[in-house]
């Protein structure tokens, strides 16, 4: 008679459940390549040399066309084939051992305005990883995915680096993972050289503050700040990133704030809260945690969000009185009151105001259908997946959460 399978030793599950997991960890490795960024800042000649690793398995990947303008990529040559037609390179790894493209970037960057972006000295370097790594169009083989990690070669004396990754548990490079993409580019702003850092854990997420050594840094007054901010993210948005990195600096680095995938950068001078009672540092985390884009003509819903919670999260989080955020808003509603029509481009100043009262409004609106049990914050969080929102796309998730189409947003402003 088959004995019941109630009646197997506890001990033979278990070494079952062992051969299942190394199965599975066998057929995820042969479905893996690895991907290693390397990164040596060069301040002498204002540049970075990059090396990508690909260390194929049983699968890889097979061609990479990469977006590099002339005037910032040089010096590009590796294993393989490397073709380059005017701003496009063209690489075709080994087939069946490791393979590097190696490079020259140009880190200075300077605005119209005058103000850097990016920027390299003897002693430090603020630059994205996105222009670091620029995107590519990658052909892999069916059901591939890549295993990365990011590495950086530093110069004497720079004694840190931080990106918006966490570290490999030996210390000694960064594990990038982007779950929505199957090759990994290490996107986001990156510091290196002689830099101050504050770290904080809150909840499950690292929050990483670093700016240069020398400069005016409110490296400790931000972590308070995060303290009571977090939490109202977290209900408003859901579960944040595992890391946040603000990259801060003073001049001549851009005087305001830019956001990135799980980071951020913020000029020294800016205030937390400023004298209007709204909060730049606010409004780039919210771009850089709900990374809600808008699409053609409707930047200002991106920017109408953004703008409504730096003053929204900050009364919820105790940072402005009720009175405070009231005076704030009344602040937006003059400063917007001559816009007739919101759609744009690029939206700001004035525009943006205008796009934070339709936001209020449309806040008020929802509480009131659904008895103070929805809000704007559960329309966010249907936008979200989207990533590039349009205003029929915030009209449908209106409608579908309180059950009627929106009267605020049947507005000539949206003509």
């Amino acid at each position: 008679m088959t004995p019941s399978p109630l009646a197997i030793p506890s001990r033979l599950h278990a070494l079952l459940f062992a051969a299942l997991l190394l199965l599975c960890s066998a057929a995820a490795a042969r479905s893996e390549y690895g991907v290693d960024y390397t990164v040596q800042f060069l301040p002498k000649s204002g540049q970075a040399q990059v090396t990508i690793k690909l260390t194929p398995g049983e699968v890889g990947a097979r061609r990479l066309r990469l977006t590099m303008p002339e005037d910032r990529y040089t010096q590009v040559s590796g294993d393989g084939e490397v073709v380059r037609k005017g701003d496009v390179v063209t690489w075709v790894p080994l087939r069946d051992k490791p393979s590097k493209l190696r490079y020259r970037y140009l880190i200075d960057h300077q605005r119209r305005d005058g103000g850097y972006d990016a920027r390299i000295t003897d002693d430090w370097a603020i630059v994205r990883g996105d222009d670091l790594v620029p995107a590519a169009r990658v052909s892999a083989s069916k059901g591939a995915d890549s295993r990365v990690r990011l590495r950086f070669v530093l110069p004497k004396g720079w004694t840190n680096v931080d990106t918006p990754f966490l570290r490999s548990r030996d210390g000694k490079s960064f594990v990038v993972v982007n779950p929505e993409r199957r090759f990994d580019r290490p996107i986001g702003w990156i510091i290196a050289g002689a830099v101050g850092t504050r770290r904080e854990h809150l909840g499950d997420t690292e929050i990483s503050v670093a700016g240069p050594k020398g400069d005016v840094i409110r490296r400790n007054d931000m972590l308070a700040f995060f303290n009571n901010l977090v939490p109202e993210f977290e209900r408003a948005f859901g579960k944040l990133p595992a890391k946040l990195l603000i990259v801060s600096a003073g001049d001549p680095m851009w005087r305001g704030g830019l956001s990135g995938p799980r980071s951020l950068f913020l000029h020294a001078d800016r205030p937390l809260i400023s004298e209007n009672g709204t909060s730049t540092l606010t409004h780039e985390l919210t771009h850089v945690i709900t990374r809600i884009r808008g699409a053609d003509g409707d930047d200002w819903i991106a920017e109408g969000l953004a703008e409504f919670y730096s003053i929204e999260l900050l009364r919820r989080a105790g940072l402005l009185s009720p009175a405070r955020a009231d005076k704030a808003q009344d602040w937006m509603a003059n400063h917007g009151k001559d816009i007739t029509r919101l759609t744009s481009n690029r939206s700001h100043g004035p525009r943006t105001a205008r796009a934070v009262q339709l936001m209020r409004e449309l806040d008020a609106e929802i509480r009131a259908r659904t008895k103070d049990k929805r809000s704007l914050d559960d329309v966010v969080k249907a936008l979200i997946p989207l990533r590039e929102v349009s205003r029929e796309d915030l009209r449908e998730q209106v409608q579908e959460l309180t059950g009627a189409p929106s009267k605020v947003l049947d507005t000539p402003l949206l003509d």
